[in-house]
């Protein structure tokens, strides 16, 4: 019989609850106030400045129950418990017409979203393939055709509740489409090891 290999997968993990309802709405409403930072690609979206460690007493409150999280998902990507620091946090805020447009994030290798709001199904965290790389150029796109695993290019995350969390890595390009939903109240965050170690050449990463 044939075989068929999932080569090289790529995780993203997905936290159910890391915050209560009640949890999140409270913190939604304590930041979204501070979201004054305008984006350039979008009117209706707005953003805190970004903040780091020993800033805010609530979101370090918070990133200590993202850490097992966080540190288990760095598992999946080094093959070893590392220990993690989130180094850079904000939050977005997604109006009624309002959309992210596609990005990766950069100086970084685990990145994450804490959603809490409710999120406008036309509004869940969508990734797309990277142009280009090893793959083939050519597409076979119509009708008769099926979307899978090996072929799909872009992939939608599940439609998250309140205080769910979503880990990914940094480099995926990702994007939310149009909310045609009511206001979406997120926090975003990057993340690095303390340290790599390829074979005794070691990088180690510090605040």
């Amino acid at each position: 019989m044939s075989e068929v290999f999932e080569l090289f997968p790529t995780p993203v993990m997905r936290v159910p609850a890391l915050l209560n309802r009640t949890e999140a709405s409270i913190m939604a409403g304590r930041l979204a106030q501070s979201a004054r930072l305008s984006n350039d690609h979008s009117d209706q979206l707005s953003h805190t400045r970004i903040l780091g460690p020993g800033e805010d007493a609530g979101l370090d409150a918070v990133v200590e129950k993202i850490g097992p999280h966080l540190q288990a998902f760095g598992q999946l990507l080094f093959g070893e418990s590392l220990r993690w620091l989130v180094k850079e946090i904000w939050v977005n805020v997604l109006h009624t017409g309002g959309r992210q447009f596609m990005h990766n994030h950069a100086n970084c290798f685990a990145s994450g979203v804490l959603y809490l709001t409710d999120s406008d199904p036309s509004a869940c965290t969508t990734f797309t393939r990277s142009m280009g790389g090893g793959e083939f150029a050519f597409r076979n796109t119509h009708a008769g055709s099926k979307t899978g695993a090996f072929n799909a290019e872009k992939w939608v995350s599940p439609c998250p509740q309140p205080g769910d969390l979503l880990l990914f890595p940094s480099h995926l390009l990702h994007e939310v489409p149009v909310n045609l939903g009511p206001e979406r109240i997120t926090l975003a965050f990057n993340a690095v090891p303390h340290r790599l170690d390829a074979w005794g050449y070691t990088l180690s990463f510090q605040p």
